[in-house]
């Protein structure tokens, strides 16, 4: 959950810096697309692996045995 929050509050910073320069949005669309150019320039930057993750993961499938199996090659 720390990383969820961590990830999330990291979108909502990205989302202030886009903008906090800009007074008023004509419409929402604008602003709209505004933030979703913002969020593919950023995605080049979540390229770094969850820490942990393949541990977390078997202990998912083991907690939820067989509803992975269809999403995952396990």
């Amino acid at each position: 959950m720390i990383y969820t929050t961590n990830a999330v509050e990291a979108v909502h910073r990205q989302f202030r810096k886009l903008t906090k320069t800009k007074g008023a949005f004509p419409n929402e669309n604008s602003l709209l697309k505004l933030l979703y150019a913002g969020i593919l320039n950023d995605t080049r930057k979540w390229s770094m692996p969850i820490p942990n993750w393949s541990l977390a993961l078997s202990q998912l499938a083991i907690y939820f045995e067989g509803r992975l199996d269809r999403v995952l090659d396990i």
